[in-house]
């Protein structure tokens, strides 16, 4: 519907630091259904606006800017009902009740992240990285390392993303044992890992994407689209391996 459009890396953002889960106060409903073998995997969420579109909208305000309206900082995932239920009734849900959800659920997904991170082993970051190295791809030899700080501020990433590094740093050493013994029996396996994010790297920036999105599409792409904890954190924690030792955000 004309008007109800969203910038890709908006979205990439709002699906991902709500980790695909309604944002609504003790919903935290999963709104993602995984593939089946008749069909492909769907979205079930619903993105709201925290302040309207439109003046008239529910929890209209003119004085808002109107480009700032499909933008992520105003945007809120919810599963349907709660989507319909703050809609019908924005007296009592306000904009200021909304961010004050946004910013509790997106907390809550950086806890979950951290206490399942603690338990990310081998078995996880096998699955994870079988699917970024097992594409054939053009070598990548030359890793030059630049501090993660330099990095930060070359790919304009924020304090949130900060976070997220700082949880996947919790796990970075496990992901160098895991490289280092399949290498050990499949030589070109650290290649081929770093390849396949500097791969996707590059695609995501001819897209336009940089900064906070281009890091929640990385976070997307080591996950492999799932939803689960477990597998969100052994993607981070590789995403963060990665970050730390090659050229992966070299922009």
């Amino acid at each position: 519907m004309p008007g109800r459009s969203y910038d890709d890396r908006d979205l990439k953002l709002l699906w991902g630091l709500a980790a695909a889960r309604c944002s609504y106060p003790s919903c935290r409903q999963l709104l993602a259904a995984p593939a089946t073998e008749a069909d492909e995997a769907q979205t079930l969420g619903r993105v709201a606006h925290i302040v309207a579109r439109s003046n008239a909208g529910p929890r209209g305000d003119p004085a808002f800017p109107e480009s700032e309206r499909r933008r992520y900082p105003n945007l809120i995932l919810l599963c349907g009902h709660h989507h319909t239920l703050v809609d019908v009734q924005p007296s009592t849900y306000t904009s200021d009740d909304l961010r004050h959800w946004k910013r509790d659920h997106e907390a809550w997904v950086r806890e979950s992240l951290a206490a399942e991170m603690h338990e990310v082993g081998f078995a996880e970051l096998e699955i994870v990285t079988r699917g970024i190295a097992g594409h054939p791809m053009e070598p990548v030899t030359d890793f030059s390392v630049t501090p993660p700080a330099e990095k930060m501020e070359r790919n304009t990433l924020t304090p949130q993303v900060n976070g997220l590094l700082n949880i996947g740093y919790l796990r970075t050493k496990e992901v160098e044992a895991f490289v280092e013994a399949v290498s050990q029996h499949d030589p070109r396996f650290p290649e081929a890992l770093k390849a396949g994010f500097v791969e996707r790297y590059d695609d995501l920036r001819a897209q336009g994407f940089g900064g906070d999105d281009l890091f929640e599409a990385l976070r997307e792409f080591a996950s492999s689209r799932r939803w689960d904890f477990q597998r969100q954190a052994a993607g981070l924690a590789v995403l963060v391996y990665l970050f730390d030792k090659c050229e992966v955000f070299e922009p």
